[in-house]
């Protein structure tokens, strides 16, 4: 079976942070159809594990749902041709005033394939050192950083405290590594 074959796509919003598209197709058979889809840069995540065993996350306001989520440090991949791994490096200082002496990649992940092009990097952050932060924008300068045992922050995602995904992968990716 021959693959499907991208037509057309024609941009039809572009807005502070990605752009929304109708792209047209052809399937094997002949058939043709419509999707939209999301252009989005990507992110990284990072996972700031200290040596004592515990992690740092932050509480953000997230707009999309009204309320703050308890993350691990991310960001965009928003600074034209930087590397994931500076871009993991400067997110660490910015959200959490923490620098790293190894930054390893623990997970890639889509995180909706159906309609958004987004993928996002997850690091293992180690050998942390405090740094001031560098807070950017209106709900970085909100945010507040905890950091609690790996084993506490599992059970977070476990009761349902923490129901970020890139959080949740990271996280559990972090402690199935870690056995």
């Amino acid at each position: 079976m021959a693959p499907f074959t991208r037509i057309s796509e024609v941009e039809v919003h572009r807005g502070l942070r990605f752009v929304l598209a109708r792209a047209r197709y052809r399937a094997a058979d002949g058939t043709e159809f419509e999707r939209d889809i999301v252009h989005h840069p990507g992110a990284v995540g990072i996972v700031p594990f200290h040596d004592d065993g515990t992690v740092t996350l932050v509480r953000q306001f997230r707009a999309a749902l009204g309320t703050d989520l308890v993350e691990i440090p991310a960001g965009l991949r928003d600074v034209e041709g930087e590397a994931d791994r500076a871009t993991a490096a400067r997110e660490l200082v910015e959200e959490a005033g923490l620098e790293a002496a190894e930054l390893d990649l623990l997970a890639t992940f889509h995180n909706s394939p159906g309609y958004c092009d987004e993928s996002v990097a997850i690091y293992l952050a180690t050998g942390l050192t405090p740094v001031a932060d560098d807070r950017q924008g209106a709900e970085e300068q909100a945010m507040t950083v905890e950091r609690l045992p790996l084993a506490e922050a599992l059970a977070w995602v476990d009761d349902g405290r923490i129901t970020d995904a890139k959080t949740i992968i990271g996280l559990s990716t972090l402690a199935r590594r870690s056995r």
